[in-house]
C-alpha cells in the first residue's frame, strides 16, 4: 500500500477518529466481566488486586518485558494473557482503548501525545525502549545505493510498518534536517509493509529504505542511512499506555504490573548480556510459539533506566516537535496529560 506524507496526516486524523469512536462505543456502551477476579491477593506494596489476569500483545521471535517479568516472578500472582502480536504502536494503543487488551504493546512516545492530543482516556504509565548508541537499529539502503543524504530521498519510497508512528517521525525528521521543505518532502513515498518484511522489500527493490537490525545487517550489502539515537540521542523512545477506564477500575493491579515491568528492565540491566540473551532463549522454547529467534543474540539492551520511570523531558520533545510540524497546536497538549509515574512503585520496592 502506498502512501504520500500529504496524506499521513489524514491518515492519522482517521485512526484517531476511529479510536475515539470505539472508545464510546466499547468503553462506555459495555461493561466487560472479570474473568480472574482477585480474591483477597496483594500486590507488591500490600494493596488487594482487583484481578489476577490481564491482556496484553507482543512481537514474534522477541521477549519483551512484560515475558521477562513473569518469567522471573515479579507478576505473581497476576497472569498475562497473550492476545497476539502488535503490528504497531498505533494498533496497540487502539486495542488498549477498547479494551481488547489491558496495557499497550510498546508504542512511540509521540504517537501516545498524538492519542491523547486527541482526547483518547489514556495516559503513558511506563518506558518501553529507549534508543542507546550501541544499538545497530537503523534505516539502511543498499550497498551500491546512489542515496547517500536526504535530498537523495525524494521521489523514493520508504519502507515502514504503519503511519503516523515512529519510522515516520524520525524519517521526516532527517529530511527536515538535511534542508528538505515540506513540499520536498511530500516527494517521498511511504510504503507500508508488514513487519519483518522491511529487509525483503529492500532487497527486491520495491522500496529504497528500510529499518533493519540484527540478521539483516549481518547478511551484508546494505549500508546505514541515519540511526534514531544520531538525532535524539539516547532517550526514551517508546512506552506503555493504559486506558483511564482501566487505571480506574484496577489502581492496584496496574500498579503490580507496571512495577513488574519496571523490575524486570533493572533485572536486564543487572545481568550480562549473555545471561539475558540465554534466558530469552529459554523462554521462547517454554512458551512453544513456533518462532524464529535469531534475533535475540542481537539484544542490547532496552535502553531503559531507572525502573521505567517517564520524564516529563521525553514527551515535552515530541509535544514541541508535532507543534512545529503543524500536527499540534500551540498549547493544546502538556506532557503532565500524557504520562504519570503514579503507578509505578519500582522506588518503593527496589532494594
Amino acid at each position: 500500500m502506498n502512501m504520500q506524507y500529504k496524506h499521513a496526516s489524514n491518515i492519522l486524523k482517521l485512526i484517531q477518529s476511529s479510536i475515539l469512536i470505539c472508545v464510546s462505543v466499547f468503553l462506555f456502551a459495555c461493561s466487560k466481566q472479570d474473568p480472574n477476579p482477585a480474591q483477597g491477593e496483594l500486590n507488591v506494596v500490600g494493596k488487594p488486586l482487583e484481578t489476577l489476569s490481564f491482556n496484553y500483545m507482543g512481537a514474534a521471535g522477541v521477549v519483551g518485558p512484560i515475558a521477562l517479568a513473569e518469567d522471573l516472578g515479579y507478576l505473581a500472582p497476576v497472569k498475562p494473557n497473550y492476545v497476539g502480536i502488535a503490528t504497531g504502536g498505533p494498533q496497540g494503543l487502539q486495542a488498549a482503548l477498547t479494551g481488547d487488551v489491558d496495557i499497550s504493546s510498546s508504542s512511540f512516545v509521540g504517537s501516545i501525545v498524538n492519542v491523547v492530543a486527541g482526547k483518547a482516556p489514556m495516559v503513558a504509565v511506563v518506558a518501553a525502549y529507549g534508543s542507546p548508541p550501541d544499538d545497530n537499529k537503523g534505516y539502511y539502503v543498499l550497498e551500491n545505493s546512489s542515496i547517500k543524504q536526504p535530498r537523495d530521498l525524494i521521489g523514493k519510497k520508504v519502507a515502514v510498518n504503519i503511519l503516523g508512528a515512529q519510522a515516520e517521525v524520525m524519517l521526516k525528521e532527517w529530511l527536515k534536517r538535511g534542508g528538505l521543505t515540506a513540499d520536498e518532502i511530500k516527494q517521498v513515498t511511504l510504503v507500508v509493509v508488514p513487519p519483518g518484511s522491511g529487509e525483503q522489500a529492500l532487497r527486491q527493490g520495491h522500496v529504497q529504505v528500510a529499518a533493519l537490525t540484527g540478521p539483516a545487517i549481518e547478511r551484508g550489502n546494505v549500508r546505514v542511512l541515519y540511526r534514531d539515537w544520531e538525532m535524539f540521542g539516547d532517550k526514551t523512545l517508546g512506552a506503555y499506555a493504559m486506558s483511564k477506564r482501566y487505571l480506574d477500575k484496577n489502581p492496584n493491579t496496574a500498579t503490580h504490573i507496571v512495577t513488574a515491568i519496571g523490575r524486570a528492565f533493572e533485572w536486564a540491566n543487572a545481568h550480562p548480556r549473555e545471561e539475558v540473551i540465554a534466558r530469552f532463549e529459554k523462554i521462547i522454547e517454554k512458551r512453544q510459539r513456533m518462532e524464529n529467534s535469531d534475533a535475540l543474540k542481537y539484544f542490547y539492551g532496552w535502553g531503559v533506566a531507572d525502573g521505567g520511570k517517564l520524564k516529563e523531558e521525553d514527551f515535552k520533545l515530541w509535544i514541541d516537535w508535532l507543534e512545529k510540524d503543524g500536527q499540534l497546536k500551540p498549547e493544546q497538549i502538556k506532557a503532565d496529560q500524557v504520562y504519570t509515574n503514579q503507578y509505578n512503585a519500582y522506588d518503593q520496592i527496589k532494594k
